[in-house]
């Protein structure tokens, strides 16, 4: 037990059992004393990084967080094209988030009703980050041609608002069921915002007569 409270990545440890558990429990069944016997620790070592089981909650979905800003700048980075660059991203930023909570969909409207005033804070940072990102690829669009974009950064805003009706948090139960559905509407909005970034050709000058 001390062996395990002393790893470097205790913090990570006690967020996987965190996982596992609101899938197993969801999140009003889930305690502190779960998590610790999850992981193979005092329930005391829990105490030394998380307050409470909100700020384990809100770490939980931090984290989530982080892994969405990891795809998005390694995509963000890639050799693909700018259209295609945005397209990825918002599919990418809105299936992380999917994947990470659709195994515990009946206990998710609990989980974020529970920590929703703290959440809000959070995930206004969450987002800003995101933004960042996707702020740098239209930058980098509009330098080379590709895009028709006089404000990056407040085009950058518009793509994160357009696709946040199809976070965890806006879906039903039902609709955290169907992947593919969500897969198919955040693809139709990146096309209709790719639409509206792309720049139109010139049409040729009209001939004298």
């Amino acid at each position: 037990m001390r062996r395990i409270a002393q790893r470097e990545d205790i913090r990570d440890l006690i967020l996987d059992a965190v996982e596992e558990l609101l899938t197993r429990y969801g999140y009003k069944k889930m305690t502190m004393e779960d998590v610790a016997r999850q992981v193979g620790i005092g329930k005391g070592t829990i105490y030394l990084h998380f307050p409470g089981k909100e700020e384990m909650i809100l770490s939980h979905i931090d984290r989530i967080a982080e892994r969405v800003v990891a795809g998005l700048r390694e995509i963000a980075g890639s050799p693909e094209s700018h259209d295609g660059r945005i397209r990825e991203m918002l599919r990418v930023r809105v299936l992380i988030r999917f994947d990470s909570v659709s195994r515990y969909s009946q206990g998710l409207s609990d989980l974020l009703s529970s920590v929703r005033t703290a959440l809000l804070a959070r995930r206004e940072g969450h987002f800003a980050a995101e933004a960042k990102i996707f702020e740098s690829v239209l930058e980098d669009g509009v330098r080379s041609g590709a895009f028709e974009c006089p404000g990056p950064a407040a085009a950058s805003r518009v793509l994160i608002q357009s696709t946040n009706s199809l976070l965890p948090f806006s879906l039903s139960a039902r609709e955290l069921g169907r992947r593919e559905d969500v897969e198919e509407q955040v693809s139709d909005i990146a096309d209709l915002l790719i639409k509206g970034l792309s720049r139109c050709p010139k049409r040729p000058a009209a001939r004298a007569h």
